[in-house]
């Protein structure tokens, strides 16, 4: 049950915060940051007291797993399951969640309780998306990590906001009902081919039709996984989101929910259509190599901060997606590895630009110039992960781009030959960052503090988890190995 006391503990939460709020001003952030970090000590015990069997069940297998009847006329099931990826998935949520409460510690000051909810909702939305079974439960999740996330660009963004947030919900929504629609066609088709109606995943797996219906049915959960991700074309939402989002959001976008449509690429998208996968392999590659290069570009000739981190998630992504197509372990260890050590780097990146705004009112940087010595902790942890960003030997980021690359040559050289400029481009983008903002003449006199001890605190953690991933990282390889022979095994 611990899945459910999860996304329990993370719901009621929200809702105790925003009632709170009522009776005192601080009391939503108290109650949230409570909340958080008693789910994310519940999965660690449970990570400490099942460190001898993670990674060493059999493919297929699950960690946990609960299922009960709740619609049984059209065979829907209340199903959660969880396996290595699962839980190195949450064990992010809730890492991240814990910090992305900490960030808002002093920069919202207006609906207290009603953000607090929100973002505990997402979270929790986020938990059921990692962790659904139950294609219509899946669904369900899909669309609570939507609204909440509206209500927080919307209301407590920047400027723009409003734009912002409307351009999120309309590509978000579009595209997962295309899924939706998809989710229905394979119900139907699988309930004619074997008289039972369900929308169980392990079910459906193995479902029989012609291969048209096949790449088209792949197509409705691609179009929702891809947006999500994001592939270009379809990443259009992901700048202006980023940018008018408030820290938390920005943390939460970056590192969450764009790992949600890789996640359901791995565990629904191919695994459900393995003959279409196949015959899509070549194109997904391809956008993959794209998205790398043209994300890398666009990252470069932005001038605010914010919007250049926002579009270095897209070439991030490009990783994900050229290893998810390679079909092969190295690739998919790779891909992994990049879902977590992005999440912590560009999280951290984000984190850094918003106690920059916090001080400077600003995230021009044309403004900048000069402020390694106004600011010597902040530009510390800045050069650290902008090296993170590029891909340095000995952090996180590096072993995820190597392992998708090392995998991809064995699938097709020439895209990874061409993906593999990115990393000249990733260099060219994240020093551009430092070299403006901290290093050069100054180009305004600032006078503002250093990192406090809180965000100390928020970083240093940041720090020592891509310091680990980039020294250490067969735990996570370890943990995800079976279900990656699982997911291969099927193709």
């Amino acid at each position: 049950m611990i899945i459910i006391n999860l996304i329990g503990i993370l719901m009621l939460g929200g809702t105790a915060a925003w009632i709170g709020s009522r009776f005192h001003p601080h009391a939503a952030r108290s109650i949230s940051l409570v909340s958080v970090s008693l789910a994310f000590l519940l999965i660690l015990g449970y990570l400490a007291n099942n460190l001898s069997t993670i990674g060493v069940t059999s493919p297929g297998a699950w960690l946990e797993e609960v299922r009960f009847s709740w619609i049984p006329a059209f065979g829907i099931s209340v199903h959660f399951a969880m396996d290595g990826l699962s839980l190195v998935m949450i064990l992010l949520t809730l890492f991240l969640g814990v910090l992305s409460v900490l960030v808002s510690w002093k920069e919202i000051t207006d609906r207290k309780g009603f953000y607090y909810f929100n973002l505990l909702w997402i979270l929790a939305g986020i938990i059921g998306v990692f962790t659904a079974l139950d294609l219509f439960l899946f669904y369900f999740f899909w669309e609570i990590m939507l609204i909440p996330m509206y209500f927080l660009i919307g209301i407590w963004g920047h400027e723009k906001r409003v734009y912002a947030a409307y351009k999120f919900f309309i590509y978000t929504q579009a595209s997962g009902l295309l899924m939706f629609l998809a989710i229905l066609s394979l119900y139907f088709i699988h309930g004619r081919n074997t008289g039972i109606y369900s929308f169980d995943y392990t079910d459906l797996l193995g479902t029989q039709f012609d291969p048209k219906t096949g790449l088209l049915l792949m197509g409705g959960f691609l179009m929702a996984f891809s947006v999500k991700l994001p592939v270009v074309p379809l990443h259009n939402w992901l700048p202006d989101a980023h940018t008018q989002a408030p820290t938390a959001g920005s943390l939460i976008l970056a590192g969450l929910l764009l790992k949600t449509g890789a996640y359901g690429i791995i565990r629904f998208a191919i695994p459900l259509f393995p003959q279409a996968a196949h015959t899509f392999a070549p194109a997904g590659m391809i956008l993959g190599a794209i998205g790398i290069i043209y994300g890398a570009k666009l990252a470069f000739s932005q001038t605010d901060l914010k919007r250049l981190v926002a579009y270095t998630s897209v070439s991030h992504m490009g990783f994900v997606m050229l290893g998810v197509f390679a079909f092969n372990q190295l690739a998919y260890q790779g891909v992994v590895m990049q879902m977590v050590t992005h999440g912590i780097s560009t999280g951290a990146l984000f984190i850094l630009v918003g106690f920059m705004y916090e001080r400077a009112h600003t995230r021009d940087i044309n403004s900048f110039g000069g402020l390694w010595a106004t600011v010597p902790k902040l530009a510390s942890m800045m050069l650290i992960f902008a090296l993170a960003s590029l891909g340095l030997p000995g952090l996180g980021n590096f072993i995820a781009e190597f392992l998708v690359l090392s995998g991809s040559f064995q699938a097709n050289m020439i895209i990874t030959a061409i993906a593999s400029i990115g990393l000249v481009l990733g260099t060219v983008y994240s020093l551009r960052i430092f070299q403006r903002v901290f290093q050069g003449p100054k180009n305004k006199e600032w006078n503002f503090s250093d990192l406090s001890w809180r965000e100390v605190i928020i970083i240093g953690s940041l720090v020592m988890v891509i310091l680990w991933l980039g020294l250490y990282p067969q735990p996570v390889m370890d943990a995800v190995k079976p279900v990656i022979t699982a997911v291969l095994g099927n193709l």
